[in-house]
């Protein structure tokens, strides 16, 4: 029996991947390859300083093997945080970045190969951390918790292809995503359904736009239901290339129902399947496919959720099928422009602002009735303001309200629209005109994140921070996983900093920091309540991380992108910031 056993082992192991290489080097094959080379050697040599053994590399791959757990986890942490830094000259889209996945676990030994469950874990793993990140099991989070220096985040249990049992996994990134809501929800009293990004069945990168775009199309049509309660887009679609169950979803988010499918595009002609699964009793209530030509492809969507809405809830067709429809453009590339649009907004850096104004001014050009084109082209020139990069300021602002409201005129009951329309209403201190641009837009979809953080945005502008904190609390629950939870965290963040609820807001500020996409509003909150508490030491060293990420702050800087209506809350912020060291 012992001979049978002589080649087997428990040992640590380590597998990492390089995230995106088929992207990147489709846009620079030698020069992605010199990279991605440089950070293979990069990492092997940190495993070797580490006394740990690179056993095999698969093209863009690693694995290894560790004798100490604690030394793999200290290894991994290293390799991630060094790759971060090198990665500070690129952008988002050209960043090298790898995926590494730690686990623990018997394994046969064979020619200096590792072979077993253990070895294939640890790739699932990896494949399931975010790029730039780590995802380890349990077993190993057991053998270094309190040992540990870095912040592994409960990810809870995942079921991964061709390993038999569920596994408790936990995640670390550079930067640490915290949980900023309680991970198990009561459910509604409504029926309740989060719609998870389209798989791309396509061969081609390019469409995973268009695949995603049918799925936000769908959250749209079934948000504006006021019986429903709809998990905004961005946090069903944070669940998008996991293995996560679907009941663990439905938990996660505080759901019964999950829809899920695919697109598959080929010349002029798609084809979606969806199915409609109850997540808490785990059964699929619902599925089909449609084959259509392309340019019928906005009458599928409608077909999809007529027939998601007449499942959950046959009572209701009756009095609600007469809703009041978005207009969509029929111009396909129109509205991929829009999409990518989108996406660069959401990034809240200068050059991505450019680009997203680019994506949508085209998006216009091709389609001038395309409403929420120009909502997103307010949307985008709004951040272009904030963010404090515009050249022509007065003009700008002309161009981002007539962008408004041309949204408005040309479809009334499209929500994203009036957010457009309020979002820069904002900035030229129109208040009173933005909240009711952001109601209007909650009338016409009740579960829209974005219209609810708005309006809170726009409340503790005007004087009104107690109001501000429950618009907060209501978009930070209906899209729990945001990536632009920094956003709404930032913002409230400052309403409690106004009603001097200062340990809250530092909390607050510090949960916004902590996002791997933020921008200096992230430290506004912090920096003005250590001024005006006179904890100069953490304000000064609060102050130095700010200016790394806008090294142009200052007093005039903060009037001209918040413009505060109400004098003593303006007065106060001031204070508070003036008190951090603030330049004038």
């Amino acid at each position: 029996m012992a001979e049978k056993f002589s080649n087997h082992k428990l040992t640590a192991i380590l597998y990492a991947d390089v995230a995106g290489y088929s992207r990147l080097t489709g846009k620079d094959e030698m020069g992605t390859h010199k990279r991605v080379m440089e950070t293979l050697d990069y990492a092997s040599e940190a495993i070797k300083q580490a006394d740990g053994t690179v056993l095999r590399y698969a093209g863009d791959a690693i694995l290894a093997e560790f004798s100490s757990v604690l030394k793999l986890v200290q290894t991994a942490v290293k390799i991630q945080t060094e790759l971060e830094s090198r990665n500070t000259e690129f952008s988002a889209e050209d960043k090298i970045q790898i995926r590494i996945g730690l686990n623990i676990g018997e394994v046969l030994e064979d020619r200096g190969e590792i072979y077993g469950d253990g070895v294939n874990l640890a790739a699932r793993l990896e494949a399931a951390a975010e790029p730039g990140g780590i995802c380890i099991s349990a077993a190993v989070y057991e053998q270094i918790r309190g040992k540990f220096d870095a912040e592994f985040l409960d990810g809870g249990s995942q079921t991964f292809k061709n390993i038999a049992n569920p596994v408790q996994v936990y995640y670390w990134t550079p930067r640490v995503l915290p949980e900023v809501a309680p991970p198990d929800f009561a459910l509604p009293s409504k029926p309740s359904i989060a719609i998870l990004a389209f798989e791309n069945m396509s061969n081609d990168p390019e469409q995973n736009f268009f695949a995603e775009g049918i799925s936000e199309d769908i959250i749209t049509e079934l948000s504006k239901f006021r019986s429903f309660f709809v998990i905004a887009r961005n946090s069903s679609f944070a669940f998008k290339a996991q293995s996560t169950d679907v009941k663990e979803i439905g938990r996660k988010l505080g759901v019964r129902y999950v829809v899920e499918g695919s697109v598959r595009r080929a010349g002029d002609r798609v084809r979606i399947t969806a199915q409609l699964i109850d997540a808490i009793d785990d059964k699929h209530l619902w599925a089909d496919r449609y084959d259509r030509e392309l340019e019928d492809i906005f009458a599928v969507q409608d077909e999809v959720t007529q027939a998601i809405v007449t499942t959950i809830e046959p009572q209701l067709i009756s009095s609600e099928r007469q809703r009041a429809r978005r207009k969509p453009t029929k111009n396909l590339n129109a509205w991929e422009s829009y999409q990518r649009g989108l996406w660069h907004i959401y990034q809240y850096k200068p050059e991505d602002t450019i680009k997203a104004l680019e994506f949508l001014e085209n998006a216009i050009q091709l389609d001038p009735n395309f409403s929420s084109a120009y909502g997103g082209f307010a949307f985008a020139m709004y951040v272009h303001l904030l963010m404090g990069i515009s050249r022509d300021r007065d003009g700008d602002l002309e161009r981002g309200l007539k962008a408004g409201l041309t949204a408005v005129s040309i479809d009334e009951n499209d929500p994203f629209a009036h957010v457009g329309l309020g979002r820069i209403r904002i900035i030229r201190a129109e208040h009173k005109q933005a909240i009711a641009s952001f109601d209007r837009a909650i009338e016409l979809n009740p579960s829209f994140a974005l219209a609810h953080y708005g309006k809170a945005h726009c409340l503790w502008h005007c004087g009104h921070p107690d109001q501000a904190i429950n618009s907060h609390d209501e978009a930070m629950r209906l899209s729990p996983r945001d990536p632009l939870m920094w956003t709404f965290l930032a913002s409230k963040a400052i309403a409690l900093y106004m009603l001097q609820r200062y340990e809250e807001a530092l909390d607050c500020s510090h949960r916004a920091q902590q996002y791997p996409i933020t921008a200096i509003w992230a430290h506004m909150g912090e920096l003005a309540t250590l001024g005006v508490l006179n904890r100069q030491e953490e304000a000064q060293e609060a102050l130095e991380r700010a200016l790394i990420l806008q090294p142009d702050l200052s007093i005039s800087f903060v009037k001209q992108a918040l413009p505060i209506t109400h004098a003593a809350s303006m007065e106060h912020f001031i204070d508070g910031l003036t008190k951090a060291g603030v330049p004038d």
